[in-house]
């Protein structure tokens, strides 16, 4: 578990802390620092659309917000927590109890994730997630400390999925990745394929991590003869199974490919030849208007040259609102609670250059409009990743679960 420090000094990116300080100043800098952790897979199947690029677009963030021009430190911390709950446990149990961090941002895996952010509620620490999906995290498992910005699976099964099954795709196989994220994607997909009048023939599940090989998988839902195979699953295993489906000639013979969570950088890997007209459904999109292509030239240059993800981007978002309440607050009050720090959050009305204007809600759900993109032809796209086309845009007050059908404690009926 290699932790790399990252020091932002009174608006020095960069700056390191000096080797030896007297401690009234070092006690005096600690009460007047901001600590950022950024966890997520910085090595395994989920580095793309988070990993690096994730760390990157916090450290824009703690520059953009101004507060350090204003007598605040922030420093940036990240780590890898290689898509298990335990080793992301450990991390932020040490970054929480001994290294002073006020707030963890990112967590992809839903497993690890919930796992967080029990730990931010029990020390009430700010937990800003962007990468984890399970929609629990505002439901039944919300909490007073958490805040879920980007996306989630209610999200995704209300865009793709109800796509899917108006355009024709009444029975669906599930191939889904056996853990909290897949479970929950494939519930609420099938939720929105029943309530439409179409049915659910089967599924399986997959190991979590480690499966590449998903051809017994592809082959039980190609004899189901369902009429569209949902996957249930992201990053890695998501290009693994397009990429043997297309293989098998799965979509050749009649069988319609769901990717209920596909980010950018897995079209990137995947190549528009084998995912042209793929439907999907995100949350932002590097080119979608002036504010997102403004906001990823700023970024600069990215990790393997990518563009930015949802993923990524919602981080930015997030830190930057965040160190807005910070300031409004002063730093010893977001310091002394993080359920006080997440208050102002929601108090206060979102605005940036990735997800546009917004709220937060009381069960801590960042409300924002979601897109439904097709996948373009080779033909079709004009340069590097130019590779989506809008087919639909889902207002902000219907893109997320209602409020009232989240069960979450802290929502009064």
């Amino acid at each position: 578990m290699a932790f790399n420090r990252r020091t932002l000094l009174a608006g020095a990116a960069g700056a390191a802390l000096p080797l030896v300080t007297p401690l009234r100043h070092a006690r005096a800098q600690a009460a007047n620092t901001i600590r950022i952790g950024v966890l997520n897979d910085q090595s395994g199947l989920y580095r793309d659309l988070a990993g690096p690029g994730s760390t990157q677009a916090v450290r824009l963030a703690v520059r953009e917000s101004g507060i350090t021009t204003k007598g605040v430190n922030v420093e940036v911390i990240e780590a890898d927590h290689q898509n298990k709950p335990d080793v992301g446990s450990t991390i932020v149990r040490q970054w929480l109890d001994r290294d002073g961090v006020d707030v963890v941002v990112d967590v992809p895996t839903s497993s690890v994730a919930l796992a967080v952010s029990t730990l931010c509620r029990e020390r009430d620490k700010v937990f800003l997630n962007s990468s984890a999906a399970t929609s629990d995290l505002t439901g039944q498992a919300c909490a007073p400390t958490t805040v879920h910005w980007t996306y989630d699976t209610w999200m995704l099964a209300h865009g793709t999925g109800a796509a899917l099954v108006q355009t024709g795709g009444k029975s669906w196989f599930f191939i889904t990745a056996d853990y909290a994220f897949g479970h929950a994607l494939e519930r609420d997909t099938a939720e929105f394929v029943r309530k439409a009048g179409g049915r659910v023939v089967g599924g399986v599940r997959t190991p979590f991590p480690g499966t590449t090989d998903f051809s017994s998988f592809l082959l039980q839902a190609q004899a189901s003869g369902a009429q569209v195979i949902g996957l249930a699953n992201a990053g890695g295993d998501t290009i693994n199974s397009i990429k043997q489906a297309a293989e098998f000639g799965i979509t050749r013979g009649g069988q319609r490919l769901a990717g209920l969570l596909v980010f950018l950088t897995d079209v990137h890997a995947l190549g528009l030849q084998t995912a042209q007209g793929l439907v999907l459904t995100e949350s932002f999109y590097w080119d979608l208007n002036d504010r997102t292509r403004d906001f990823t030239r700023r970024l600069g240059r990215m990790p393997n040259d990518i563009r930015p993800t949802m993923a990524q981007a919602g981080c930015y978002a997030a830190v930057l609102h965040y160190l807005k309440a910070v300031e409004a607050m002063g730093v010893a009050a977001a310091k002394a609670s993080g359920s006080k720090a997440v208050e102002r959050m929601k108090a206060m009305p979102t605005s940036d250059d990735c997800f546009g204007e917004g709220t937060i809600r009381p069960d801590g759900r960042k409300i924002h409009p979601a897109y439904l993109f097709q996948v373009k032809a080779p033909g079709e796209s004009k340069g590097p990743w130019d590779y989506y086309k809008l087919l639909n845009t889902i207002p902000a007050n219907e893109a997320f679960r209602p409020i009232t059908e989240g069960n979450c404690p802290l929502v009064r009926t």
